[in-house]
């Protein structure tokens, strides 16, 4: 399967009930990303960071910033940076990062009607 093929998957599977995703499965299956990242679309490690960001708190921080900055360019600019300044200040609205309730609806709009492109 491609990366969108298994972001498409994924969103079947878990939805957008964030209390009802298992997070230690979410960080388990971004490790395995980082660890040996399938090349092509970086949208399924972007879905997986952005589900950790939505069920998570600041100890998952290290994580996602593995992820933003250790695999490639691509990723790097895939992963929100906003994310991660959010989880960091608590999700208090700050001058250049959205409220932790506008970045998760952000999120699922982004994702609700997400298709595969079969192209990659």
């Amino acid at each position: 399967m491609t990366n969108e093929q298994r972001a498409e998957a994924l969103i079947r599977k878990y939805r957008f009930d964030f209390t009802a995703i298992p997070k230690s499965e979410i960080r388990k299956l971004i490790e395995q990303e980082i660890e040996d990242f399938q090349e092509g679309s970086s949208e399924y490690i972007r879905l997986l960071c952005g589900y950790l960001y939505c069920i998570g708190d600041v100890t998952d921080v290290p994580l996602l910033e593995q992820a933003k900055y250790g695999i490639n360019m691509d990723v790097g600019c895939m992963v929100d940076g906003e994310w991660i300044e959010s989880l960091k200040n608590g999700g208090v609205e700050a001058e250049y990062v959205n409220s932790r309730e506008n970045i998760v609806q952000n999120f699922i709009a982004y994702y609700k009607n997400f298709e595969a492109d079969d192209e990659w």
